[in-house]
């Protein structure tokens, strides 16, 4: 009976863990994009992606692990690192999150030359983003 206990007041406080947790990501701001980085849609997309490297960043305004990375790929993009950030709002281009299959948000797609190479889904830190570019 006691394990019963202390396993329900664990089961609570982890739930109360995640509520906190909910509601803090819930709240950070939006940091405005770089001036650096390419705002993509529909109609220059394929432009965009045709030339170099670019690492698009698939995101929505309400997500608050792409809130926590927005100043991380703002670094990237302000020091140059011989590739092209570029952010597609899922909300707003439905089309390109389905032809891309975004299923889950953050996702980040490293293109080289217009092809897609490689899918960074969730937060990393900005060492392991560069990793990935190189």
């Amino acid at each position: 009976m006691m394990f019963l206990y202390i396993g329900g007041g664990i089961a609570v406080l982890f739930i109360a863990y995640l509520i906190y947790g909910f509601k803090k990501m819930k709240n950070l701001e939006n940091v405005p994009p770089s001036k650096k980085i390419k705002v993509l849609n529909n109609k220059n997309f394929k432009t965009v992606i045709r030339s170099g490297t670019v690492l698009v960043d698939f995101w929505a305004p309400w997500c608050g692990p792409c809130k926590m990375i927005a100043p991380t790929l703002n670094e990237i993009a302000e020091e140059n690192h011989n590739v092209t950030i570029a952010k597609v709002n899922v909300d707003e281009q439905q089309q390109l999150a389905q032809k891309y299959n975004i299923r889950n948000i953050p996702t980040m797609i490293l293109f080289r030359d217009g092809k897609a190479e490689k899918r960074i889904t969730g937060v990393k830190s900005k060492k392991a983003i560069l990793s990935e570019i190189a």
